[in-house]
């Protein structure tokens, strides 16, 4: 009897040992499930779960729907959840280096893109490191485009408007324009627009069809604006409690993360402004005029963004433009 009862007791230990070493962990993002950055993450976990079975299973929270974009990297940080996605340039006011992809035509093409994340990379690695957080990668949003509701033939038909500013960069550039900048969250686009609330903004093609653009506004234009980061995070000492194997698998699917992110936008600026098109929307290039008004205004916000960042911003831009020749 002893024998059959220490039998059944060690069946059960056995049953229950993987259920005890698994590791929960939640995540959070802001963007819905059929956004490549969501679908980016979800392979990403997979190959985890994959590589390290039963060791560590993530729960993703998408849309915005267990916190809004602008509170998960502190969320990281104070360890209410231990991985989430976010803006890079939305945090430009904790650190001028945090923004710097988001200078205006700074990085319009997919080699510029690449170059620039070589020169800034590194040190927005330190930087969020010294904030426990470990940079897991880092993948660019397509080509940012104009969105309005009227046709724009200049600079100085966006003067009045109420424009969305998701950045400290946006922001400036609205005050430069004559506009009105105005802080709306992505997943709150269509109601900002039917409210009056804002009426012109620039985001990707990928959000104008996460948001179903063709509803509040009649214009695209493509005027290649940025091509901004979103940044995956682990807080550091939630990720350096796991167990070395568990380690080595995140940061081996981070690195294969990577590859498969900027291959999805790529894909994704064509595609998705294709899908703008189907549904009516108009995107006709953007003139001379327009963008002339534009780049001046870029130009003022890179001088103003290299007195803030001060001699490493500006040995920043100078690695950046050495890599492109």
């Amino acid at each position: 009897m002893h024998r059959i009862i220490t039998a059944a007791l060690a069946a059960l230990v056995t049953l229950a040992t993987p259920a005890i070493a698994q590791t929960r962990w939640v995540m959070a993002t802001a963007y819905p499930e059929a956004n490549f950055h969501t679908q980016t993450i979800r392979a990403f976990l997979a190959d985890i779960e994959a590589a390290a079975p039963g060791k560590l299973a993530v729960q993703l929270h998408a849309n915005a729907a267990l916190m809004p974009l602008p509170q998960i990297k502190r969320g990281v940080q104070t360890g209410q959840v231990q991985l989430g996605e976010f803006l890079l340039g939305a945090h430009g006011n904790e650190d001028p280096i945090y923004e710097v992809d988001y200078l205006p035509f700074l990085a319009t093409t997919w080699a510029q893109g690449r170059a620039l994340g070589q020169a800034m990379e590194p040190a927005v690695r330190a930087r969020l490191e010294r904030q426990g957080l470990t940079a897991l990668y880092m993948v660019p949003w397509p080509s940012q485009g104009l969105y309005s509701r009227t046709e724009l033939r200049s600079a100085e038909d966006l003067k009045g408007s109420r424009f969305r500013a998701q950045t400290p960069v946006l922001a400036r550039m609205a005050e430069l324009l004559g506009a009105t900048p105005v802080l709306v969250q992505a997943a709150d686009i269509p109601q900002a627009f039917a409210t009056g609330i804002i009426n012109a903004m620039i985001t990707s093609a990928q959000t104008g069809v996460d948001s179903a653009a063709w509803d509040y506004s009649r214009y695209f234009y493509n005027i290649g604006f940025t091509l901004t980061r979103n940044v995956v995070v682990a807080n550091t000492r939630a990720l350096r409690s796991l167990d070395a194997p568990t380690q080595a698998a995140i940061m081996a699917a981070a690195d294969r993360a990577t590859t498969r992110g900027w291959e999805a936008s790529e894909a994704s600026e064509q595609v998705m402004t294709a899908r703008l098109q189907a549904q009516g929307m108009l995107t006709p290039e953007p003139s001379e005029a327009l963008m002339t008004g534009l780049r001046g205004i870029g130009v003022r916000q890179e001088e103003e963004w290299v007195a803030k960042a001060g001699p490493e911003g500006r040995a920043m831009l100078e690695r950046y433009r050495a890599l492109l020749r």
